[in-house]
């Protein structure tokens, strides 16, 4: 059951009519995320959806989070899958982190492996995007392989904050010490940051829609890539899990490389830097459950400033579902399944 208070969706309504927005009605919809909530806007004409941030996982109050992800919808949606933005409502002390309003889609929640093929299609109408000149408010690092490992680097700090047994820190490092200085050439890209599965939607028309951006930034495409099909994106969602053979994340990689190669002014990555890729967003992921493990206890931000991990914010079942997939991912023989399919996955490629 969805837990937005019938305060914040009565604040929504009057917030729309003050704004001067047609709506019919509003349906909270599920609580699945640790980021938003989402509330269906039922319109005379198309409807819309209401992404109502919890936290800030940019790390950004809320004025700079809402426009960060305004930008993220401007810019993916000019690839044709995605959601289109609508609106932006301004915090206030009804809606103290403001809301952004996108199309809604209707389709179905993607399922792997059958709509791989749609995904990596969605995937490269993004990556396939010209660079615009003026690149802010996104992130777009000089150096797009240094940002990555930064970041990582920034978030295996939180590791010593985990409790983790000796011997699963110890792991984690040794695949933090394989990550390469520096990698190939390769044309930095559009990319979401955030494309687990869950994240699409699959229209009757077979059209993988990617609803959930607020990572957007400009960087290697491997990223992407890495984070639709590694385990510990395909075995996330609540309602999509799947493990990937070899041949079905080859078949993969292979059909967005064959998207891609209509754009002939991009440089693809090698092999190698796939695998960069692929080993440095797994160790973001594992990091990142190091980090919520050390946070979610916590209680939420009364101030709302950014980046929130608070249990406080979500459904209890949600919650109990992240702990159980943040002990899984954290546990030696998933750490040596990964790291085993990394070897085997360079290899194929």
């Amino acid at each position: 059951m969805p837990t937005l208070s019938e305060a914040r969706l009565h604040a929504l309504g009057t917030t729309l009519q003050q704004a001067e927005i047609d709506h019919r009605s509003l349906s909270p919809m599920a609580d699945t995320g640790l980021a938003h909530d989402h509330v269906w806007i039922h319109r005379d004409a198309e409807d819309w959806v209401a992404r109502l941030p919890k936290q800030s996982q940019m790390n950004l109050p809320p004025e700079e989070n809402l426009a960060y992800q305004a930008a993220c919808y401007e810019r993916a949606s000019q690839g044709g899958h995605t959601p289109r933005l609508q609106g932006v409502l301004p915090p206030s002390e009804a809606l103290p982190r403001g809301a952004l309003l996108v199309d809604a889609i209707h389709g179905r929640l993607a399922k792997l492996p059958q709509d791989l093929p749609a995904i990596a299609d969605a995937l490269a109408s993004l990556h396939r995007q010209p660079l615009p000149r003026q690149r802010q408010p996104l992130l777009a690092p000089k150096a797009p392989w240094q940002a990555m490992v930064d970041e990582v680097t920034q978030q295996a700090k939180w590791l010593s904050d985990a409790q983790l047994p000796s011997g699963i820190h110890l792991r984690i490092q040794q695949e933090l010490d394989l990550l390469p200085r520096t990698l190939d050439s390769a044309t930095p890209t559009l990319i979401s940051f955030d494309t687990h599965p869950g994240n699409f939607l699959v229209t009757e028309a077979g059209r993988a829609i990617l609803v959930d951006l607020e990572k957007c930034r400009y960087g290697l495409p491997g990223i992407d890539l890495a984070h639709t099909s590694l385990y510990t994106s395909t075995t996330w969602d609540l309602n999509s899990q799947a493990v990937l053979s070899l041949e079905e994340v080859v078949a993969f990689y292979r059909r967005w490389q064959a998207a891609m190669a209509t754009t002939p002014d991009i440089v693809l990555p090698s092999v190698d830097t796939l695998i960069a890729c692929r080993r440095a967003t797994w160790l973001w992921s594992l990091t990142w459950c190091a980090k919520w493990r050390a946070q979610h206890l916590h209680h939420q931000d009364s101030e709302r400033r950014g980046e929130d991990w608070s249990a406080e914010l979500t459904d209890a079942h949600v919650i109990d579902h992240v702990r159980d997939r943040v002990e899984h991912y954290l546990s030696l023989p998933i750490i040596e399944h990964v790291h085993s399919e990394l070897q085997c996955l360079q290899a194929a490629l």
